[in-house]
């Protein structure tokens, strides 16, 4: 239970992290959505490769490069790939025009949906007071979040509602994990491979323009190596060790940990409602954990 909790809050630090790294550079540097997530994405695939290779040396096996790329495939899936890229993609072009409360309302009610609900189609169940914590965890991200949202546009919410089912699917794909740094990996690879047709697609169709900025670099880069690539491996160790239920709830604690980074780093406002809305929604997501 001790290594779980902690798994899952490395986790979930990481994920705030990486939503911190994403505003300050779709905000406040040049960047453009598309190099954003190019760059996140190569950076944590070589991250991980890295780790991976080091990993498969130290345990001393011959031949450590092929044996490394028949267990990256092996380990990997494409399905994992392309859900993991579709985040990614879908994420980063949805906070072009939503403010950050509104698209993490969006996001995390997706996953809530999306997990939960092959988690009860597969038969697991929360307890009375596990629907309770449930609620008041889900009641604590309104809070958090609704008052100050603004109304996103169809399209926008459409895209961020989507990177949602996406990060679902690519979380739940986790629990069948056997390796998790070797699975995450692998699905970096795939994702990053998709980055192929993206820039055709933003070069040669006038869909888009690619700008980039220093500031914007490197924090796409941290995104990519540290709150992406590090972060995703250890979630995909602790999937396996939680319900689906219980996987998609504690995710509501990001928004409450992403306010107070963003009070600490950025110098955001810490409210009242911040500290009520987290009170509640971290009670609740206690209650949903217990056993």
């Amino acid at each position: 239970m001790v290594k779980t909790l902690f798994l899952v809050t490395m986790a979930m630090v990481a994920f705030a992290a990486n939503s911190l790294l994403c505003r300050m550079a779709l905000a406040n540097t040049s960047i453009d959505p598309a190099s954003f997530t190019v760059l996140r994405l190569m950076s944590g695939a070589i991250a991980l490769v890295v780790l991976s290779f080091i990993s498969q040396g130290r345990s001393g096996k011959n031949d450590t490069s092929v044996s490394l790329w028949h267990k990256l495939s092996s380990n990997a899936s494409v399905f994992g790939g392309v859900s993991l890229f579709i985040y990614a993609i879908c994420f980063s072009y949805a906070y072009i025009s939503m403010s950050t409360g509104t698209g993490a309302l969006l996001l995390f009610g997706a996953v809530q949906l999306t997990m939960i609900t092959v988690g009860l189609i597969k038969g697991e169940r929360f307890k009375k007071l596990q629907w309770l914590g449930f609620v008041l965890a889900f009641a604590g991200l309104i809070i958090l979040l609704l008052p100050g949202a603004s109304a996103p546009s169809l399209l926008s919410g459409v895209i961020m509602t989507s990177a949602g089912v996406a990060w679902g699917v690519y979380s739940l794909l986790g629990k069948k994990s056997a390796s998790a740094l070797l699975s995450t990996s692998g699905n970096f690879i795939y994702a990053t491979l998709l980055c192929v047709p993206l820039v055709v697609v933003v070069s040669f169709l006038s869909l888009g323009e690619f700008s980039l900025d220093k500031a914007g670099i490197y924090y796409a880069l941290a995104s990519g190596i540290f709150a992406s690539g590090c972060g995703y491996a250890i979630w995909y160790s602790a999937l396996p060790l939680v319900k689906s239920t219980t996987a998609a709830t504690v995710q509501l604690s990001v928004p409450v940990l992403a306010s107070i980074m963003g009070w600490m780093v950025l110098g955001e406002a810490l409210t009242m409602q911040i500290v009520l809305a987290s009170i509640i929604t971290l009670s609740g997501i206690s209650l949903v954990i217990r056993k």
